[in-house]
């Protein structure tokens, strides 16, 4: 199997007209020809952070704050995952999850609410979806059994020493939401030595120099954090100390569309698009140990095609600015996962 179009090549998303030769699933050669085809060739998207449980509640609680919405266990959302059914929450993550699937995501990772039950609901819900459901349980350790890590609330929350130590000794993948309203559980994330943190919004100096130390990876959501009036992360500032991915967060706050997201970010931050697009594909892809996320031989064939003559895309003078600035799930042609 072959693709022909404009290859966005390797990490750095160099434009090659050409073709992606595609075998058992596998990129196994790419050739540099000129060619006819006007699609464009790019990695599929991971996004790095959702909380698809609240599928059940867009847009609820508009005006709330931070703690209003999402604080455990009386925040607006709680409530209303523990008024909701079991087969309700299933149904809805579903639909958030062929969104995803629709709009060239292929991998999501997911803080999953309720315990063990509530992974075993978020693997139902993807049963027949092509997307992998990188599941981050919590609540109690019970769920590393069949999660594939935990993903803690934040230090204010709780201590999470043990929950971080049981995470290690499974050889999993453990997360922290940290310096989302204030950087105050920060340090005490830090000192957890997480794979992985989410928000960073209220990064002092000091912790920016201890992540590149650790060479800890972060994750954004920044139109998350406006919505909830945190701020912005200072991305920038991340980028030049670590790897830094994307993700869009709860879906009571915004739809987790990739495209939004990077969108958002390339008209709020002075941020090259391709650093922007690596954020959406190989950054995440490294953080969660894929085979995925850059077009290069040997990486899994997991990959978008854009139509390049679409109403939107057509008469673009620089296709990674494009697609970081205005592609959306309206211009792909196909995906293959």
């Amino acid at each position: 199997m072959f693709l022909e179009g404009t290859i966005l090549l390797g990490s750095e998303f160099n434009p090659i007209e050409g073709s992606v030769i595609i075998n058992q699933g596998l990129i196994s050669k790419i050739e540099e020809h000129s060619t006819n085809s006007t699609d464009i060739i790019l990695p599929t998207f991971v996004n790095s952070h959702t909380h698809i449980g609240d599928s059940i509640a867009k847009d609820a609680g508009y005006g709330m704050s931070l703690d209003q919405l999402v604080a455990p266990p009386l925040g607006l959302k709680h409530q209303l995952l523990d008024q909701s059914t079991p087969e309700s929450l299933i149904f809805n993550m579903a639909k958030s999850i062929n969104f995803m699937e629709a709009n060239g995501i292929s991998a999501f990772a997911d803080f999953r609410e309720g315990g063990v039950n509530g992974v075993k609901m978020l693997q139902e819900s993807n049963m027949d979806s092509s997307i992998q459901a990188i599941i981050f349980g919590r609540e109690t350790t019970d769920v590393l059994k069949i999660s594939d890590g935990f993903g803690a609330s934040g230090h204010r929350d709780a201590d999470f020493s043990h929950e971080r130590k049981t995470t290690k000794q499974e050889n999993k993948l453990f997360g922290i939401h940290a310096g989302e309203r204030d950087n105050k559980d920060i340090d005490g994330a830090l000192d957890l030595e997480p794979d992985f943190i989410v928000h960073m919004v209220h990064a002092t100096p000091e912790h920016l120099n201890h992540i590149k130390k650790e060479d800890i990876p972060i994750v954004v959501c920044p139109r998350s954090n406006l919505v909830t009036g945190v701020g912005l992360p200072p991305i920038k500032d991340l980028l030049n100390h670590t790897t830094v991915a994307l993700g869009t967060d709860n879906v009571m706050l915004n739809s987790p569309s990739i495209f939004r997201e990077m969108e958002f970010i390339s008209k709020l931050f002075d941020i090259e698009p391709s650093a922007i697009l690596r954020m959406a594909t190989s950054s995440g892809a490294d953080i969660f140990n894929l085979n995925s996320g850059v077009i290069e031989i040997g990486k899994e064939a997991k990959l978008i095609v854009l139509n390049g003559e679409s109403n939107n895309l057509y008469g673009s003078h620089d296709i990674v600015s494009s697609i970081v600035r205005r592609a959306s799930m309206s211009d792909i042609k196909e995906t293959y996962f």
